[in-house]
């Protein structure tokens, strides 16, 4: 087992290595900026166009911008330092009133804006004449403007949603509850990367890259499917199809046949992919967050599945060595993140008419509806991964798999066809889990890979190839990080998640829910 640990820190520190972290983000990204959206608070779908914003340094203009159709606006800056964002509240339509929250007081706001940090800035309307006693306090959306947000300077791009205002009482309470949903999101895009781990003995560096795919994916079908939507879902139809023959049919049908279907079944889906491109938005459809998010579970399913299918598999059965596997895989997360960024863009976004909604107050924890929505329908598919695991065929199947994969083989279990449930449980979990952080969090095109460091914690820490380890250490990860900003800046919060990884491997190697093994 201690053999085992140490590949995998080594591996871990080759991925830090070789894949380009923050700091690049920020130089791709051209430095420094504000930015926000301004919506329609009768249709928070909608933005409102034509509010003026003017940012200063001090007593000098330095930058200035106008919200678009769209609601959207952003502000260039010369560097980092502390600005303050006047709104002409002259420009705001007249059906319309700007509403004063801690962070924006007669029309101004004041923003701290570290080096390479693109920091978002709530400012939000009432219908005019609404009262203001319900507006948004900094322990709900406010919380990301005082945090930095999506600064790619720092890892910590995390809500921690604790008014550094109240008693500590209160703010213990808080941030325990946003430590549990931060654990939730952590712990189910996890388990896919331990069950995996323990059907294959493999580390998938790509497992990070699966959850921004997630992300983008519903975003892409919740603002509208038109042309490279259609394309990319006509793509993964063809892909599904080619997967699924092989699984069903790999033992009842010829080789040739089956080879001769399976790329059949591919260039179908090319070729549809092509004609609905070349339509472009004459086909446009949209659906629901909820409806995008199935989606991309379905397409993240599927790309799983088609990894271990056809890149996996294959190297298995050539009897490539762990260590090549582990580089193979890094490779194939810089090319998923790579074809994320060509396909999506650079740029954060929020789903729509989620970005400001006034928090449900649970004594002296404040919440907003779309985080209790996370925590619940995360608890949900822990719960259901669970019962799937443990009283299901598929599941004994896994789990056996995962203990002795040659025991389970000589058993009468088709190893192959479990692992590709696993890869298919895998992808469309950390589809979910992207999703689920994106609700919370900004979308863009590195956030799993932000995300990828406290889930290789959580599973270590709950003990390597258990999908239960997950859980917990997910959940235990996403309390100390949150919780280690009563007494520490926020910028420290994953250096302790991963000081209780290093911890657990010297106290106990095999993690909390992990069974001791002989080496030797």
């Amino acid at each position: 087992m201690r053999t085992r640990l140490v590949t995998v820190l080594l591996a871990l520190i080759t991925a830090i290595l070789v894949i380009p972290g923050p700091a690049a983000t920020a130089d791709e990204q051209g430095g420094e900026s504000l930015h926000g959206r301004i919506l329609n608070p009768q249709d928070r779908d909608q933005g409102v166009e034509g509010i003026l914003l003017t940012v200063f340094e001090g007593e000098d203009e330095i930058a200035a911008a106008e919200t678009g159709p769209d609601g959207n606006w952003e502000a260039e800056l010369p560097g980092p330092g502390e600005y303050r964002v006047v709104v002409d509240q002259e420009s705001i339509p007249s059906e319309f009133a700007l509403r004063e929250t801690s962070l924006v007081v007669e029309g101004e706001a004041t923003a701290e804006v570290e080096a390479g940090d693109q920091r978002p800035l709530i400012i939000a309307l009432d219908v005019a004449g609404a009262a203001d006693e319900d507006s948004p306090s900094p322990s709900g959306e406010g919380a990301e403007g005082s945090d930095g947000g999506d600064a790619p300077a720092d890892d910590d791009s995390v809500e921690t949603g604790a008014d550094s205002g109240g008693s500590f009482g209160d703010r213990f309470a808080q941030l325990t509850a946003s430590g549990l949903l931060y654990g939730l999101v952590i712990a189910v895009s996890a388990i896919g990367l331990s069950l995996i781990f323990g059907t294959t003995k493999m580390i998938n560096f790509a497992h990070g890259d699966m959850v921004t795919f997630g992300a983008m994916i519903a975003l892409l079908f919740s603002t509208g499917a038109a042309g490279m939507g259609n394309s990319l879902l006509a793509i993964f139809l063809g892909l599904a199809g080619a997967v699924l023959l092989g699984g069903f049919f790999e033992d009842r049908l010829p080789r040739t046949t089956l080879v001769v279907a399976q790329w059949s079944a591919i260039l179908l889906g090319i070729v549809l992919a092509t004609v609905l491109g070349v339509m472009g938005d004459s086909v446009g459809w949209q659906v629901p967050l909820w409806g995008a998010a199935v989606i991309a579970v379905l397409m993240g399913g599927v790309l799983g599945a088609g990894m271990e299918r056809y890149i996996w598999r294959p190297l298995r059965h050539r009897n490539v060595a762990l260590i090549q596997m582990f580089i193979v895989s890094i490779g194939l997360a810089l090319v998923v993140r790579h074809v994320v960024l060509v396909l999506f863009g650079a740029g954060r976004e929020r789903y729509a008419g989620y970005q400001i909604q006034d928090p449900v107050d649970l004594g002296p924890i404040a919440l907003p509806p779309r985080d209790l929505v996370v925590m619940g329908v995360a608890v949900v598919v822990l719960v259901g991964v669970a019962c799937l695991l443990q009283f299901t065929r598929i599941g004994k199947a896994m789990r056996a798999v995962s203990d002795n994969r040659d025991l389970a083989e000589s058993s009468g279990i088709d190893v192959d066809r479990v692992t590709l449930y696993v890869w298919g449980l895998g992808g469309g979990l950390a589809a979910l889990g992207g999703v689920l952080y994106g609700l919370n969090q900004i979308v863009e095109y590195e956030m799993g890979f932000r995300l990828l460091l406290l889930m290789f914690a959580a599973v270590i820490l709950g003990g390597l190839g258990t999908a239960y380890g997950a859980m917990v250490g997910g959940l235990a990860v996403g309390l100390v990080a949150m919780l280690s900003t009563l007494w520490f800046p926020t910028q420290m919060m994953q250096a302790w998640a991963l000081a209780l990884m290093i911890l657990m491997l010297l106290v106990r190697p095999q993690g909390l829910l992990g069974r001791r093994e002989r080496v030797g």
